[in-house]
This record gives C-alpha cells, sequence and structure tokens, in this order.
C-alpha cells in the first residue's frame, strides 16, 4: 500500500517536473530584417558573450567560459556556419531557443538568458534570426563547456523551467512613460541587466524580489546593485547614467571595466541615445 501511494507521488512529480514549460506561440512568417536584427546582435549584448576577444577569435564564434557553481559554460558559435554554427538551424528552433529555453540539442541552461529573451517580440525574433543567418560563417566550433554530473543531465532542466520559468512577452506597465517602459523592457528582456545585476538562489534562478539589488558572485557573477537608491548613492542621476552607458564613465570619473567595460564596448556604447535614456529613465523611476 505504501509503495503504491510513492510510485503515484512519484508519477505524479515525474508529470509535474517534466511538462513543457512553453509560452505564447509566435508568428514566425514575419518577413526578418537584418538591418534590425543586427541592432538586436547589439541589444541583447550577443557579442560580449560569444565573441572571445581576449583569444582573438572571430566574431560571434563562441565566448570565453562563464564560471559558475554548476561548472563553465561557454558560450556557443552562433554564425551562420551549418556545422559549428546555427547555420543549420530553422526559424522555428531558433525561437524555440530563445523563447522557451529549447534548442535542437535539448534544453538550454539559463546561463543562457532566454528568461529574458522570450519577453521580445515577434518581429524581433525574426529579425535577429535573419541577422544571424547573415553573418560572415566560422567554421571552429566554439570550445566545450565543463559542466560535471549531475549538472550536465540536461533533462533536469524541464523541472528548473517548472520551478522557475514563466516564458511571457512584454507587457507594457499603464500610466508610465513611452521611455520608461522602453527602459523596462530593456532592462528586463534583451539587454537583460536584471539577470546580472541580481542575485540568484541556491539553483540559480533570480530572486526577482530582489531585482537589481546586486549579485555577490555565482551564477550570475560579481555585480553591482543598480536600484534607484544605490545609483543615487553612486552619485548617479538619469543624464550621468545615461552617459556612462556610452563611454564608461561614473560620476566620480572612475572608470567601468571588467565584464561591464565589455558591456558598454560591445553593446550600450552602440545604442541609440534614445534607448540608453530609457534605461536610465527606468532604473531611475521613484
Amino acid at each position: 500500500m505504501i509503495l503504491g501511494v510513492l510510485a503515484v507521488i512519484a508519477a505524479g512529480a515525474a508529470v509535474y517536473f517534466l511538462k513543457p514549460v512553453n509560452g505564447p506561440p509566435r508568428d514566425l512568417t514575419l518577413v526578418g530584417d537584418a538591418t534590425r536584427g543586427d541592432y538586436l546582435i547589439r541589444l541583447g549584448g550577443c557579442v560580449a558573450c560569444h565573441t572571445d576577444v581576449a583569444n582573438g577569435k572571430a566574431f560571434l564564434s563562441g565566448g570565453a567560459g562563464l564560471e559558475t557553481p554548476f561548472g563553465t559554460f561557454v558560450p556557443p558559435n552562433i554564425t551562420s556556419d551549418p556545422n559549428a554554427g546555427i547555420g543549420s538551424w530553422t526559424v522555428a528552433q531558433f525561437s524555440d531557443a530563445m523563447s522557451n529555453g529549447m534548442g535542437p540539442q535539448g534544453h538550454l541552461y539559463p546561463a543562457f538568458p532566454y528568461e529574458n529573451y522570450t519577453l521580445m517580440s515577434d518581429q524581433e525574433i525574426v529579425d535577429l534570426y535573419a541577422a544571424l543567418m547573415a553573418t560572415e560563417p566560422v567554421s571552429e566550433p566554439a570550445a566545450e563547456s565543463q559542466i560535471p554530473f549531475p549538472f550536465n543531465i540536461r533533462l533536469a532542466m524541464a523541472g528548473w523551467k517548472n520551478l522557475f520559468f514563466s516564458p511571457a512577452r512584454f507587457v507594457p506597465e499603464e500610466g508610465k512613460s513611452e521611455a520608461y517602459n522602453r527602459g523596462k523592457y530593456l532592462a528586463m528582456g534583451p539587454a537583460h541587466c536584471v539577470a546580472c545585476h541580481s542575485p540568484r538562489n541556491a539553483l540559480g534562478a533570480v530572486q526577482w524580489d530582489q531585482a537589481f539589488a546586486g549579485s555577490p558572485g555565482g551564477t550570475g557573477g560579481r555585480a553591482p546593485a543598480i536600484t534607484r537608491d544605490a545609483l543615487i548613492g553612486d552619485g548617479y542621476d538619469e543624464e550621468t547614467l545615461a552617459q556612462a552607458l556610452l563611454d564608461g564613465f561614473t560620476p566620480g570619473f572612475d572608470v567601468l571595466g571588467g565584464p561591464m567595460g565589455e558591456v558598454i564596448k560591445d553593446s550600450t556604447s552602440l545604442w541609440t541615445p534614445e534607448d540608453r535614456a530609457a534605461v536610465a529613465e527606468y532604473l531611475m523611476a521613484e
């Protein structure tokens, strides 16, 4: 009797933790624009993660390893090469990876911020796909990630998703300005500021109740708090914050280096002034 009850409980748990986690269906019949997609490559931080500049690797051919408590994750080659890159992926497969964290090889680890990319619009997904398919193919694969057992069992990510992942599309906040909502979308969505600047729990999930409160290290790496109070304490206002995203200088004329320096060089400095101002308005809002 007891064994039977336990078997039923185990079966129920398996059904729950292994069920698919998918967001709203996307319209992938839209025509992608590679020019708009090129901007999204910069907006989404693809270059800083997927290009190992320090070792002289080619554009988007694979990044330096991200060390976490769960192993070292190496961002893959995302050029148009069909073997070493993602050139053989269909737009549906690309969308599934960006929106639901599911790649052709199975569940993706949240070191790839699909929790943020899922907020992107259908048009942005097909635009980004068009841009990546137009990149110069690089036939050299990225190095292998070093993920020890049991974290190398991708199926376990199905359980993680059921616990922590709720794929959806961005919904503007009522009563807020267009710039505020654009900034919120960028910080929570493709620019994924919240993914780096927030603490994570023991299973590597963002602690959303402490969003932007800073990360002491671990899965998200070490990053300072960028809440309104923290930014004001560091001397920022909207104008100086937007300027720092352009040139990397703090109000005290220090230089933002390390990973943030790479983000500024390869991403935020190449945004439109309006997007930098929007993120600043959102982060500095009361």
